[in-house]
């Protein structure tokens, strides 16, 4: 039995069966991975994947199993890995984030700025994506951490830390009608068209459902996946905006202006995600509490050995 066996399997099987994109994601060739599959199965004496020719189209019972206890083997190579890296020298290394737009480009600067102050030697990788994705890149042990909104909470394979939370602005041109409404309700707001986020963000329902609170319908006329999308289409005079305050700057944003819409939106929490049972490196701890300092090392590994479905909160 080889852990390039494993790969190929556990591989195939996130996959969603289709030995092709496996394949490609492994650099290698399908018949390959095909080959190591049933060499793999004839070792163990089962089959893992049931077959229509040579199309996979199902686990077996026991396959199932075989994944689950494959994954924990690859999860705990990994860990031997990052754990022989971390005596061999502290300072050097790649740490992955994974992270939506609007986190990397308006909550993770200072953090980053002090991460490769401390450690000039270690090359930092920021991913961006929507909260699936993100979360799919740490499961699958393509990231370290996961930085998003409130998705991160529901991937039972992951453990979701609070980080801070965040409420919402609108987004106007000047002397737009809106800027006249004290205070600015919901009401107002459904009688303009609406650009805000994409519905792969999280975030995004709860301003749906304070809408439907009010049996009010908003118009959203665009949809973006990230907030400086938002504002450009906002200047083009295409809509009012709903974003997150923080991405809102009154120096760099002159063409536009911004009003407090906390009061009519749930408040939403930024959190961090990492995989449950994962040896992570000093510097990712370091680079935890810079970005969040409630959250010290020895409470994050703690998260991270705890059981699936334990909950932590601001």
């Amino acid at each position: 039995m080889k852990l390039q066996q494993l790969r190929y399997m556990v591989e195939v099987a996130r996959r969603g069966l289709n030995v092709s994109e496996a394949a490609q994601a492994l650099h290698t060739s399908q018949p390959g991975v095909s080959k190591q599959i049933r060499a793999l199965e004839d070792e163990l004496g089962i089959e893992v994947f049931e077959r229509r020719g040579k199309r996979l189209t199902a686990l077996t019972e026991p396959g199932k199993a075989v994944i689950e206890i494959a994954e924990r083997v690859l999860a705990e190579t990994a860990n031997l890995k990052r754990a022989g890296a971390e005596f061999a020298d502290e300072k050097l290394g790649t740490l992955t984030i994974a992270t939506t737009h609007t986190q990397a480009r308006y909550a993770l600067p200072q953090a980053v700025a002090a991460f490769k102050r401390r450690y000039p030697g270690v090359r930092l990788l920021i991913h961006q994506g929507n909260p699936t994705q993100i979360c799919e890149q740490v499961i699958a042990g393509e990231a370290d951490l996961a930085i998003a909104t409130e998705a991160i909470a529901d991937h039972p394979e992951l453990v979701s830390l609070p980080c801070y939370q965040w409420n919402r602005c609108v987004v106007v041109p000047p002397r737009h009608p809106l800027l006249k409404a004290k205070p600015l309700t919901l009401e107002a707001l459904a009688e303009h068209p609406i650009v805000t986020y994409d519905f792969a963000f999280a975030n995004r329902s709860l301003v749906q459902k304070a809408f439907e609170a009010k049996d009010l319908a908003p118009n959203v006329v665009l949809t973006a996946l990230d907030a400086d999308v938002i504002k450009t289409y906002v200047e083009l005079g295409l809509g009012v905006g709903i974003m997150a305050q923080m991405a809102f700057d009154a120096k760099r944003d002159r063409g536009l202006r911004a009003i407090d819409a906390t009061h009519l939106f749930e408040s939403s929490t930024t959190r961090l995600g990492i995989k449950r049972g994962a040896w992570l490196r000093r510097y990712a701890y370091d680079f935890i509490e810079f970005f969040a300092p409630h959250l010290p090392r020895a409470l994050v590994e703690r998260a991270a050995r705890g059981d699936t479905g334990t909950q932590y909160e601001l």
